[in-house]
């Protein structure tokens, strides 16, 4: 069943990350749909949060964070790789969530270039988009564990610790 309710997308993101794992991310690219299980989140709060897109200010390219929840925020990370977020929570209130592993593919700019993401569908609704949707089936993970982000060591020690990323412990975990 698709998730289409604006009231999944209205919460903080750091209650939507772990509402995220198991749920199918969805594509249709050129008529070829593909479905992967999420399997692992990274939540971002905000101007306050170092390690967060917005904690320098609303940029062009950070833009879309500070929309309200339910849209999908498309990034470029070393010149080539296209991660995924999607936004949680209320207009001009910055936080997203990363989609840091799908099951089969780990890490995020593998499950991206698996579902044929890229920059654009930044600002996609996955309440109306044909392209960029979320589904759930029925799956629920038995046991979600939280761990310190990855790759944020530049924000500094407590946001770098922080356990702001969600696994699915019954499915393979991207590290």
């Amino acid at each position: 069943m698709e998730i289409r309710q604006e009231d999944f997308f209205e919460i903080h993101a750091i209650e939507g990350a772990p509402k995220l794992l198991g749920k199918l991310l969805c594509t249709n690219i050129n008529g070829e749909v593909k479905k992967l299980r999420i399997t692992e989140t990274e939540c971002y709060m905000g101007t306050d949060d170092l390690a967060c897109h917005a904690s320098r200010g609303k940029t062009p390219r950070n833009s879309v964070l500070y929309e309200k929840g339910g849209l999908c925020y498309v990034y470029i990370v070393y010149g080539m790789h296209n991660l995924v977020n999607v936004i949680f929570g209320e207009k001009d209130f910055p936080e997203g969530v990363l989609i840091r592993c799908c099951e089969g593919f780990e890490g995020p700019a593998r499950l991206t270039k698996a579902l044929g993401i890229d920059r654009s569908l930044n600002r996609e609704s996955f309440l109306t988009s044909d392209r960029i949707w979320l589904e759930e089936d029925g799956y629920i993970p038995s046991e979600i564990v939280t761990k310190p982000r990855v790759g944020v060591d530049y924000a500094g020690e407590y946001w770098a610790k922080i356990p702001w990323r969600f696994v699915d412990k019954t499915k393979k975990q991207c590290s």
